[in-house]
């Protein structure tokens, strides 16, 4: 027969189990802690403690049924979804609402600073042509040279005449929402966001480098687009850039290699090379570029010698930032693993990564690729409208990311007729009016899927990828207000937030410890350990925290008090009937969980309710509130009851059967 277990058996181990469940939470709540299920966790801030970017679009529904507006105004904000989960945002918020007889959808990015980025990527439609070769192209006539010249000459003198209007006092954002033709930003007053040195303008960040804040540029500046006027509002330094070479050797398996080494010869080798690297005396840089380019299997090393320029976090794969941006400068690292293998890296420099924030007029101009480009392809029937899905890929020849395109059935016998009709030619794919790719077809392909190799980074790859996935608008929308939220205001918020929290679960303990001494002490002691349960669920789910969540957990704490109250009131009832402490805690809790048990399902049941019907901060509190009941559930009738049976086998039940008597009984 088995033994059965005695009960200070069960209260020990219960205890233990109770220690071991403490010191998960505090490994998880600790900043920095330990990986858990394969990644570190983290607290996510929301949109007012984090700060970022808060954007409304206007829905266009003035050629959809009464009847279906609803509907694609909701299947814009799931294809919008898809289009931020590019950014990585921690919790992006997209919801719809009707403001009269307008509807509209409310984005909020969290800790997003490049505002111009995320508004273009929102709110345009990937436009995918397929376009034949033009066996008789023509060339610029006379006509049409003289339209660029004037058309060029006109868009000048529009942008001298706009600088004159702000030199005479005229506001630069009125002019910019007025005149400027950059209509991702002028509804915004031209507010391009914070830009950098090595981005899309950099033309835009040498100019505004030179000024003081608030200052408009007198000097017209020149890019692709056309002729901007400048506007500094700040900058700021957003972390930091690095400088660095790698050297990489992949193995069979991993991310884009053709190679048919091991893992263990890849790492055995990498190893090897890092030795020989340590023992060499030579200029260090120069060691370490002739070994990438004698041994590095990446494309393209042997000419490039691993180097990745200037780079800031969020380029580069998790594991490689890890170590990289940790470097002393001129230093190798350890081996380092990633999906594409093992890695060496040689970080050389590194420099603050200043942003600069900047308003623009634009006023676009002309080019003979405005021309020719009709001239020298053909449209075709074939469009984005057919493509069905598109993955990354890489090429078996030099081992470049590339994306590969799988078509509908419809798409399918377009693009078998193209390829047959057009052996020996070009066909070009042109993206957003943008030629990509232009291969030559060799054979009629019937299978249905394309290739777009245009030299892309694997992230600018997965960009592509994902925005052809995400699809088209169902509606068109336009930017009706974009709201920047601070850092600054954002942990305003946080620390007054957190100074709430510290107060209320202060006066708790307070009032516990005195009205219910050593009991309200073993009270306060389960609360800490609700609130570590609440904080790793937070990090775990994960929780995006808002004011308005730690408003609802701030609240819960109330809540789980509450079940201790009415705990204690049951064993001092017990108490005075004679019973001793043991007894009385077994007898309290099972007759006041009919009571905890009640009060707490109807509240949440209406956690349901906020969290289902309710707008986004309502939702915030539902949540955290119903996870801070079911936690305080868990923590009275499992956490409190064990210290209080652990205690009540201690020479303190006798004391504390005292304490928890009334007055007259203590007398007595």
């Amino acid at each position: 027969m088995k033994s059965k277990l005695t009960d200070n058996q069960k209260i020990a181990i219960s205890l233990i189990s109770v220690g071991i469940l403490t010191v998960f939470t505090v490994l998880t709540t600790i900043p920095n802690g330990p990986d858990w299920f394969g990644k570190q966790t983290k607290l996510h801030l929301g949109l007012d403690l984090q700060g970022g970017t808060h954007l409304v679009f206007q829905a266009d529904t003035s050629k959809i049924a009464e009847a279906d507006k609803q509907s694609a105004v909701e299947g814009a904000k799931d294809v919008i979804e898809k289009r931020v989960n590019v950014f990585g945002v921690s919790e992006p918020l997209v919801q719809t609402s009707k403001v009269g007889n307008d509807y509209r959808v409310i984005v909020e990015l969290p800790g997003v600073t490049d505002t111009a980025k995320a508004i273009k990527m929102i709110g345009e439609t990937p436009l995918l042509e397929f376009k034949t070769q033009n066996d008789d192209p023509t060339v610029l006539t006379d006509a049409q040279k003289k339209e660029i010249s004037d058309y060029n000459t006109s868009a000048k003198a529009k942008i001298e005449d706009l600088k004159n209007k702000i030199k005479n006092g005229a506001n630069f954002e009125d002019i910019a929402k007025q005149y400027s033709e950059d209509k991702t930003t002028k509804s915004v007053g031209g507010d391009l966001g914070f830009i950098v040195e090595n981005g899309s303008y950099s033309e835009l960040y040498k100019e505004a480098s030179t000024m003081k804040d608030s200052w408009f540029s007198w000097n017209t500046i020149e890019n692709s687009e056309g002729y901007n006027l400048v506007k500094r509002v700040s900058e700021k330094v957003d972390g930091k850039e690095v400088s660095a070479n790698h050297l990489l050797i992949c193995y069979k398996g991993a991310t884009g290699c053709d190679k048919e080494t091991t893992e263990a010869e890849a790492k055995a080798k990498i190893e090897d090379l890092r030795s020989k690297f340590l023992l060499s005396s030579a200029n260090r840089e120069a060691t370490f570029t002739k070994l990438v380019k004698e041994n590095s299997t990446e494309p393209n090393a042997s000419t490039t010698g691993g180097d990745l320029g200037w780079f800031s976090k969020g380029q580069m794969v998790k594991e490689f930032e890890n170590v990289v941006f940790d470097m002393k400068d001129n230093s190798i690292s350890e081996v380092v693993k990633t999906e594409f293998g093992y890695h060496l890296i040689y970080k050389k420099a590194e420099r603050p990564l200043n942003k600069i924030n900047v308003k623009r007029i634009l006023i676009t101009k002309k080019s003979e690729a405005n021309y020719l480009q009709d001239n020298t392809w053909v449209n075709t029937e074939l469009s984005g409208k057919y493509l069905k899905s598109s993955k990354v890929s890489f090429t078996t020849s030099t081992n470049e990311p590339e994306v590969t395109l799988s078509f509908d059935d419809t798409g399918k016998k377009l693009f078998a007729n193209i390829t047959e009709k057009n052996i020996g030619k070009r066909v070009a794919i042109f993206l957003d009016g943008n030629v990509i790719s232009a291969p030559t077809v060799n054979t009629a392909i019937t299978g249905g899927e394309a290739v777009i190799s245009g030299g892309f980074t694997l992230q600018e790859a997965k960009e592509l990828s994902t925005r052809l996935n995400s699809g088209a608008l169902p509606v068109p929308v336009t930017l009706l207000n974009q709201k920047h939220v601070g850092p600054t205001l954002g942990q305003e918020s946080l620390n007054k937030s957190f100074l709430a929290l510290i107060i209320g679960f202060s006066l708790v303990a307070v009032y516990m410890m005195l009205f219910y001494r050593l009991p309200g002490v073993l009270s306060v002691v389960a609360l800490g350990i609700y609130a570590l349960i609440n904080a790793s669920l937070f990090k775990l789910i994960p929780v995006t925290v808002t004011v308005s969540g730690i408003a609802g957990f701030i609240l819960s704490i109330g809540m789980a008090v509450d079940a201790n109250v009415l705990i204690f009131e049951r064993m001092k009832e017990e108490l005075k009937d004679g019973k001793d402490l043991i007894y009385a805690a077994k007898t309290g809790f099972h007759r006041a969980w009919p009571s905890i048990r009640d009060g707490n399902v109807t509240t949440l049941i209406i956690c349901f309710i906020l969290y289902t019907f309710g707008s986004s901060s309502v939702k915030g509190f539902g949540l955290t509130l119903a996870i801070g009941i079911l936690t305080s559930m868990f923590t009275a009738i499992t956490v409190t009851r064990i210290l209080l049976l652990a205690l009540a086998k201690t020479k303190l039940s006798k004391f504390t059967s005292l304490w928890m008597r009334n007055k007259k009984e203590i007398v007595k």
